[in-house]
């Protein structure tokens, strides 16, 4: 199969890409994300019309944000859309009159970085996504490994801490909220306001406040050298460390690697989640040690991962 278009479905916009068979994005198109889930549907046809107008593309992958079914063409659940059990691929097939293949963003964000990124030259890599929460992808002998029900590598419902912090999910101590980027806010105004004299580069940056403090402000700070700000991503890397440890145990893989919007940040935060992995991994000194690699396609790698699902149909 030649080209295919990916979709990624953001919180602000819906992009659509023309992908050939190396992983180049020749052409996009976006819109922004409409308000209804209705709305997202249309929005996704017209992203993919738009991006498909001047090449003959032969089908559409499409990241949804959520839980997608074993057949990869039912939304089963999402968080921030009221699909329930949507059959989202023959609602964009009938609008597009092209194959779609649906996918769980990280899912295909994970086959993005494994194809054509941070994994290529792996058999099994493990993939996590520090975002706003903590997504995931799994490639063990080179295929995507999504689950009985399709639902697999939701790393960020891990439980971490029993009787831990409130989760959106409902659960407590699940692992987004001590390794994403809302955690990342979260420990800085902690420390801001509990010392506010080693803050001062990051309290700058915001109101003053340490209600203040968002995600951005936390970057930069600890790029100045703040010592709160650096400390908060010390403290984010310690727990990130740890469930890649965990996730060791259970999948043995030759790479880890580490993407979203926090491991933007390079080293600051990569250094420290190898020392915390290293630190908690069982009988380190003893067996080989998965690599913690920078994901190498940042914020194309859904769209990249989902047109190349589609193009293996």
């Amino acid at each position: 199969m030649g080209l295919t278009i990916g979709v990624d479905i953001g919180g602000t916009k819906v992009a659509a890409g023309v992908v050939d068979e190396a992983g180049n994005i020749l052409e996009t198109s976006t819109v922004p994300t409409p308000q209804t889930a209705e709305g997202v549907i249309e929005g996704i046809a017209d992203a993919v019309r738009a991006a498909s107008a001047e090449h003959p593309v032969e089908a559409v992958g499409i990241g949804a944000p959520g839980y997608v079914d074993d057949k990869r063409a039912t939304v089963l659940f999402t968080p921030n859309l009221t699909w329930r059990h949507e059959p989202l691929k023959d609602r964009v097939e009938q609008r597009v009159g092209l194959p779609v293949v649906i996918e769980n963003d990280a899912n295909a964000a994970a086959w993005g970085e494994y194809r054509y990124g941070a994994g290529q030259g792996h058999d099994d890599v493990v993939c996590i996504t520090l975002g706003t929460g903590l997504g995931g992808g799994i490639v063990i002998g080179g295929k995507l490994h999504r689950g009985r029900y399709g639902i697999a590598a939701e790393f960020g419902h891990i439980r971490m801490v029993p009787d831990g912090l409130l989760c959106g999910c409902g659960n407590q101590g699940c692992w987004e909220q001590y390794a994403s980027g809302s955690a990342l806010v979260r420990y800085a105004r902690q420390r801001a306001a509990a010392t506010p004299e080693n803050a001062g580069i990051l309290l700058g940056l915001g109101d003053g406040t340490p209600e203040g403090v968002q995600g951005r402000h936390v970057s930069e700070a600890a790029r100045a050298g703040c010592p709160v700000a650096i400390d908060s991503f010390r403290e984010l890397a310690r727990w990130a460390g740890a469930g890649l440890a965990d996730l060791a145990t259970l999948f043995d893989p030759g790479a880890f690697i580490v993407g979203g919007g926090v491991s933007d940040e390079g080293e600051l935060v990569l250094g420290p989640i190898r020392k915390s992995y290293r630190r908690w991994l069982v009988g380190a000194q003893w067996r080989p040690q998965a690599e913690v690699l920078a994901a190498q396609l940042g914020g194309k790698a859904g769209l990249v991962g989902a047109a190349d699902l589609a193009r293996q149909g």
